[in-house]
């Protein structure tokens, strides 16, 4: 099995441990945070391979540099986890497990998600709407300097929704098979695509291999969240996992991403709300397929809500993992 000869047993351990330590500690933005440094690594090289642009510039080689950039960001992750790990091994298992647990929490990110939702509902919820912008603007790429109230709160609910793969599902999947190496090689694949994997004219054809390789690591994860999300609203008050799985088969397949929009659709059927619609973008329009049922208004208190659905999904993947760990131990 990947990650250094771990057997599955410990990799389910190291696993619920690094949910616990994401639980408990977050995201802190420490300067040798892998994915700080992840990222700093993918703007380095997007500079060296795009530099003279303009004087070599066809689609084909743009392409080509992209897929160089993915290659070697996905891979440096890995190997560089291995020898992480390797030597943490070599001075003491112990601290093999303890430093494997570290960075698969790492990749976790549902605390530093919950708190980056809240930072826009607390300002919603004292009237503050230009704050509230603000922090919408650390969470998404889109404009926010016009946002209405319901505008903020869909986007701060999508986020959570679409991340509850991203941030979480996906991460421990990839723990679970292959330890941090595998896990952080996913995180790292998951930060190029947020970094290049635009559909804009800078990065539509360099981002292109970016985003596909991270459409193809969420597609098991995604759908994954098809019966997580929905058992969890069952398990909320308020919420509802009839309607849950009704809008995934309704309106999942409308989202441009075939990943983001079963946990989107999850999330809107469960609050009995409609996420989706006019998004700007650097001054251009662009309309989002609509997911749910428009059953009343958004509202500040969504936000929250949606945080609990996320954190009830992270509490039975937690118990499967456990379940899992006590059957084979």
């Amino acid at each position: 099995m990947i990650g250094l000869g771990y057997t599955w047993s410990e990799l389910l351990a190291m696993s619920a441990a690094a949910i616990v330590v994401d639980l408990l500690i977050g995201d802190p933005k420490w300067p040798t945070h892998p994915v700080i440094r992840i990222g700093q690594w993918i703007s380095w090289m997007e500079g060296r391979l795009r530099r003279n642009e303009s004087q070599w510039a066809t689609p084909s080689r743009i392409r080509a540099r992209g897929i160089v950039l993915t290659l070697t960001t996905v891979t440096l992750a890995f190997a560089v986890m291995m020898a992480v790990i390797a030597i943490a091994n070599w001075i003491h298992p112990w601290a093999g497990y303890a430093v494997s647990i570290w960075f698969i929490s790492t990749t976790i990110a549902v605390k530093g998600l919950k708190d980056a939702a809240m930072l826009v509902f607390r300002p919603l919820a004292r009237g503050d709407l230009a704050e509230a912008r603000k922090y919408v603007g650390y969470i998404v790429s889109r404009d926010t300097q016009q946002l209405s109230e319901q505008q903020a709160v869909r986007a701060a609910v999508e986020t959570v929704a679409e991340n509850t793969v991203d941030a979480f599902l996906s991460p421990l999947i990839f723990a679970l098979l292959g330890g941090a190496p595998l896990a952080m090689a996913y995180r790292a694949a998951n930060t190029l695509d947020s970094m290049v994997g635009y559909r804009n004219e800078r990065h539509l054809h360099f981002g292109w291999s970016s985003a596909r390789l991270d459409d193809v690591l969420n597609y098991v994860p995604a759908r994954l969240s098809a019966i997580i999300m929905p058992i969890a609203a069952m398990l909320l008050p308020r919420m509802s996992a009839t309607r849950a799985w009704k809008a995934i088969a309704e309106f999942a397949k409308k989202h441009p991403s075939p990943n983001s929009g079963i946990p989107e659709s999850a999330a809107a059927g469960a609050l009995g709300i409609e996420l989706g619609g006019i998004n700007h973008y650097f001054g251009h329009s662009s309309e989002r397929a609509r997911m749910g049922w428009p059953l009343r208004p958004l509202e500040a208190s969504d936000i929250p809500q949606t945080v609990k659905l996320l954190y009830m999904s992270c509490g039975l993947m937690m118990i499967g993992v456990l379940g899992l760990w006590w059957a084979v131990h």
